[in-house]
């Protein structure tokens, strides 16, 4: 094409079955035909399931046979397949950002279920709609990044041990950053891990001693990332070890800080000495059993309250491991627990609450609106089945109390820029799609900073975390989104409006200019500054003004 020669828009159309989720609803062939007769659209195919292989390869050989420049797929979420529609565009020698997708099965066929004429017609005004916008795309280019192959674990806990002991055996370098003075964060005042039946210093101490002869990994100890600048690929994280500040250049960041036992002053007479929490019981469990002869665990203390309306997850579990022990110390000892509702998940905890029911361990139900009375050498109860009050006898009283979010959870949110929940722990990007990841890319989550997890379960997630993280490490270089925003430097008012919105921190107000200016680098193409710029300075690749009146168009037409 040269001069002012005017490309010719010949546009793919792929309209997906998505097995009977759409094509159970619409009816398809209308929806083929229609595509058919909309502007620039030169073919036109129905796939029983596009995302599949077959329905991949049928895009990657239409592209060059139809001399095809644009492509819509009206199928599913953008949210989970885009990117792949977009790789099979670009393996065909196609620019991915010339690349549209309609939603006729979240937001058409799922929602007309019983409405299969109104569902087809309002799948066709999207399929227009997706198709007006592919006429208006244009080719975006991503810029190139070059990469630290190096990884910085913040938390010394089982799951940041996990994740840093996979990345090391990886052969990618790793800095291991504890705040406490040893590795192990709450493993270290544990006595017997369930259902292995093992002492927790084991554990431990094998893979503090496999770290140790791992000479990829460095432990700082008694320390803590003060700050953390730059972008995926490309951190720069100071690490302050005693008195001294560190440097190190890094890839990827994982937050691995773990949680902490609540300490519950001021509930149930909680006195640390008759009154305790499980840890403290760990504690003595591990110089042997204590001579308390009628002992009463107390469930949900400080949890599943107006405080804290979460559960814990794991209280439930560690009062019936604990009550096995003393049970198995001296079967004369009597434990009785008082529960609302036992969460003991997973084949293994279950055997162990039966378990812990043969060896005698008594189990009461009370009624959150009648809460325990614990005195100097009992606990009242109201029996819910018994329909009255008892008086159960108790030397040893023990307090079931949740995990909550760490003190410093909120600094490391703001350093990092990722974001808490209202319990204070961190969340995740996607609950089911990135469990492990943060939307800020590089960034990734394990072990109980993201919710109260099982030592299972935070070396899972641990191990996950550095998996994560390796697709990272493992590349030559890395590729920005094209779709950024930009601000028109000759319009900008210097209003500081997109400053404001933007989540990810992408723009900065440059003062001498008075204007505002984005990183590309850091930016997500979320277009909250674009929505909100007064003079229209800000702009969004991939989405620009035209392209979206076009659509808005498309739907109002008769």
């Amino acid at each position: 094409m040269t001069g002012n020669q005017k490309e010719e828009i010949r546009i793919g159309v792929f309209i997906c079955d998505c097995g009977s989720n759409i094509a159970g609803y619409l009816t398809m062939q209308e929806l083929v035909d229609y595509a058919r007769t909309l502007p620039n659209v030169v073919f036109v195919q129905e796939n029983l399931y596009t995302c599949s292989e077959s329905g991949i390869n049928e895009i990657k050989q239409a592209i060059p046979t139809h001399n095809l420049n644009r492509v819509v797929v009206a199928s599913c979420t953008p949210r989970t397949h885009e990117p792949l529609f977009q790789s099979a565009c670009e393996e065909a020698a196609l620019n991915p950002y010339l690349f549209e997708m309609a939603n006729i099965r979240d937001q058409c066929s799922w929602v007309h279920m019983r409405e299969r004429e109104k569902g087809t017609e309002r799948a066709k005004h999207q399929i227009a709609m997706a198709v007006a916008k592919a006429a208006r795309l244009r080719e975006l280019s991503r810029i190139e990044l070059g990469i630290s192959h190096r990884a910085v674990v913040i938390g010394g806990g089982i799951s940041g041990m996990s994740a840093a002991m996979a990345l090391g055996n990886m052969g990618y370098e790793v800095d291991l950053v504890e705040k406490q003075e040893k590795l192990g964060g709450l493993l270290n005042s544990l006595n017997i891990v369930l259902p292995a039946n093992e002492p927790s210093s084991r554990l431990l101490h094998d893979l503090a001693a496999r770290i140790s002869a791992n000479d990829k990994i460095i432990v700082h100890t008694s320390s803590e990332v003060t700050k953390a600048e730059g972008y995926v690929g490309n951190y720069v994280v100071t690490i302050r070890e005693k008195s001294a500040e560190n440097r190190v250049k890094a890839g990827v960041i994982i937050v691995a800080i773990g949680a902490r036992a609540l300490k519950p002053e001021g509930l149930f007479g909680y006195n640390g000495k008759s009154v305790i929490t499980h840890l403290e019981l760990e504690a003595l469990l591990k110089q042997g059993a204590p001579a308390a002869k009628n002992v009463v665990i107390v469930q949900c203390v400080g949890s599943r309250c107006a405080e804290r309306t979460y559960c814990s997850r794991i209280c439930c579990m560690t009062a019936v491991k604990n009550s096995i022990l003393l049970k198995e110390a001296d079967s004369r000892n009597k434990v009785t627990i008082l529960y609302r509702d036992m969460m003991m998940y997973g084949v293994e905890n279950e055997d162990m609450f039966r378990k812990s029911k043969e060896l005698g361990v008594r189990y009461v139900a009370y009624d959150p609106a009648k809460l325990p009375q614990v005195g100097e050498d009992f606990v009242k109860v109201y029996h819910q089945r018994m329909g009255k009050e008892i008086s159960i006898p108790a030397e040893l009283v023990v307090l079931s109390t949740p995990l909550v979010a760490q003190e410093d959870a909120a600094n490391v949110s703001s350093m990092l820029k990722v974001p808490l929940n209202e319990n204070g722990f961190f969340l995740e990007g996607h609950v089911k799609l990135k469990p492990l990841d943060f939307a800020t890319d590089g960034v990734y989550l394990c072990g109980s900073a993201r919710f109260p997890a099982t030592i299972r379960e935070a070396v899972s997630q641990g191990l996950g975390a550095a998996s994560r993280a390796a697709i990272v490490l493992s590349k030559e270089a890395l590729f920005t989104s094209g779709i950024v925003a930009d601000i028109n430097t000759e319009t900008c008012c210097g209003c500081l409006g997109c400053v404001d919105v933007c989540p990810y921190g992408a723009i900065r107000f440059v003062e001498e200019k008075e204007i505002c200016q984005v990183n590309k680098v850091l930016c997500k193409g979320c277009g909250g500054c674009a929505a909100t710029c007064p003079s229209e300075s800000a702009k969004l690749d991939g989405f620009s003004s035209e392209q979206i009146y076009a659509q808005i168009e498309q739907a109002f037409a008769s």
